[in-house]
């Protein structure tokens, strides 16, 4: 009995330790948000833990996954535009917002600038005009055609809520389809020399390709107003005013997970990424480096950018809990 409890203690000595917690990831899918996550399975591999496979969904099905378990985090939660989408999954009961991982990042609403130049168009409102209106008239009705967001974005949200604020739904026809289609679909008109109307915001890689002040220009709104927002106020400090306010983006946490998990919550919360990074990224990505691998190595080269404080923060968060 003692030998075979001697060649036991022998084997378990032996064993491998057991295999790092495996943190379940949810995304909507977009390749440029990619990097993000690449950059996080990196500290946290560093932390000990294994990334699962990248769950997607819509943003909806996103914070209800993250708020029932069934994913730990998400990268991409802007604050104050998915603040509904927030406190409809759950709120502080369910949910924590680490970071801000960037801040200030901006949307508008955006059309060619030789058609702005041509016709003095600096408004959303002047799209009230049918001339107007009719000069982005892709479909042949007369009305306007917004490249807009798809349904269930945040921002879905908003472009619905002021085309009633504005009086613009009866010139307007806001098109969702998928937006990476639809805006590629402007990108080449915009090469024709066609008129084009979308709406675009930063971080993102349309804005390395479609310019703003160089191939187009955004339109400033009449006035303020954002969906469930009392005197809400979307204007920049130079007075130009997007419609859109300024946004946080947070990493979402499932709080259980968090309260269970210090290390990997001190290293989500304590993440910074530039936008301007995120900008170079995702052009990179665009212009060809979007193989899996060839994104991989992009987080990596960023990590190595950004070493001294990278380094500072994998150390805090091993000293958490």
């Amino acid at each position: 009995m003692r030998k075979l409890l001697l060649t036991m203690a022998v084997l378990i000595l032996a064993m491998p330790a057991a295999q790092a917690a495996s943190i379940r990831p949810i995304g909507s899918g977009q390749q440029g948000h990619q990097i993000i996550y690449d950059v996080i399975e990196v500290g946290l591999a560093e932390l000990g833990y294994e990334s699962g496979e990248m769950l997607t969904g819509s943003y909806p099905v996103i914070y209800l996954s993250v708020a029932q378990g069934d994913a730990d985090y998400t990268a991409v939660n802007w604050m104050p535009l998915q603040k509904q989408l927030f406190e409809k999954s759950g709120g502080d009961d369910k949910l924590l917002n680490a970071g801000p991982l960037y801040t200030g990042a901006m949307q508008g609403y955006f059309i060619d600038k030789a058609t702005a130049d041509e016709h003095g168009i600096t408004s959303l409102d002047q799209m009230k005009d049918p001339a107007i209106a009719a000069l982005f008239d892709t479909d042949g009705d007369g009305k306007a055609n917004l490249i807009g967001c798809n349904p269930g974005w945040g921002c879905e949200k908003v472009i619905e809520h002021q085309l009633d604020a504005y009086g613009l739904r009866d010139r307007i026809n806001h098109d969702k389809g998928e937006y990476f289609a639809l805006v590629a679909n402007a990108i080449e008109n915009h090469k024709s020399g066609k008129p084009i109307f979308y709406t675009a915001w930063e971080p993102e890689w349309t804005n390395a390709v479609l310019v703003p002040g160089k191939d187009v220009v955004f339109l400033n709104v009449p006035f303020s107003s954002l969906p469930g927002i009392e005197n809400a106020n979307t204007k920049w400090k130079d007075g130009r005013d997007p419609g859109f306010a300024y946004n946080d983006n947070y990493i979402l946490v499932n709080k259980q997970f968090a309260k269970a998990n210090p290390k990997a919550w001190t290293f989500l919360d304590g993440l910074r990424m530039p936008i301007a990074d995120l900008d170079e990224a995702a052009h990179r990505i665009n212009s060809g480096e979007n193989g899996a691998e060839q994104i991989k190595a992009l987080a990596k080269e960023w990590i190595a950018k950004h070493q001294a404080e990278w380094d500072a923060l994998i150390g805090k968060a091993k000293s958490a809990g």
